[in-house]
């Protein structure tokens, strides 16, 4: 299965992505993992995407997709994978479908964490990342609800989308998000359980 989780920075998306691949024995591919990667590496696109991530802004589209398609193209993601940070706009969820479909494969599902804001700044504050101040920390809410909130609208138009509360301990989240991609996988038109 191809599955998408989205979710606003400090929604829990790691730790409900970890426990998703173990579930669904699919490759993670995380975009926010793959550009502080390429950073570290000094490769050309982490150098291009480095000044943008420092000031809260989305990374061009045109770096994120060369890297997601890099990835996509390894013969791991033939049975399935979980984006996670990917995509992030309308015209990267259409750049996605073409992709996928070029290679007759599809999004099976989206699976939305939503958390209050309130808890998202509550979240932030906990875990002292070093991206996570507070300047940036609300730059990278915004950026979510202006530019990613959309893709809610384009995968529920296409039934794709299930809205799981992202509040209380793991295993609860997780059972919630579990429930969603069993749906996911019972649609019609799905070939087999992944």
């Amino acid at each position: 299965m191809r599955i998408i989780l989205i979710g606003p920075p400090g929604a829990g998306k790691g730790t409900q992505c970890q426990r998703l691949v173990e579930y669904l024995d699919v490759p993670h591919l995380s975009t926010g993992e793959m550009l502080r990667a390429a950073i570290r590496a000094g490769t050309p696109e982490g150098v291009a995407a480095k000044d943008f991530m420092e000031h809260g802004h989305l990374v061009p589209d045109t770096v994120v997709l060369a890297m997601v398609t890099k990835r996509l193209e390894s013969p791991d993601c033939r049975i399935g994978c979980l984006l996670d940070g990917f995509p992030r706009t309308l015209p990267q969820a259409e750049m996605l479908d073409e992709l996928l479909e070029r290679r007759a494969m599809t999004v099976d599902g989206v699976v939305e964490l939503a958390v209050p804001r309130e808890e998202l700044i509550r979240r932030m504050l906990a875990r002292k990342r070093a991206d996570d101040n507070p300047e940036v920390f609300s730059k990278r809410i915004a950026s979510f609800e202006n530019q990613t909130a959309p893709l809610l609208d384009y995968y529920s138009r296409q039934g794709k989308l299930a809205t799981v509360d992202g509040l209380g301990d793991a295993d609860e989240i997780f059972g919630r998000v579990r429930t969603a991609v069993e749906k996911f996988a019972k649609r019609p038109g799905r070939g087999g359980s992944r």
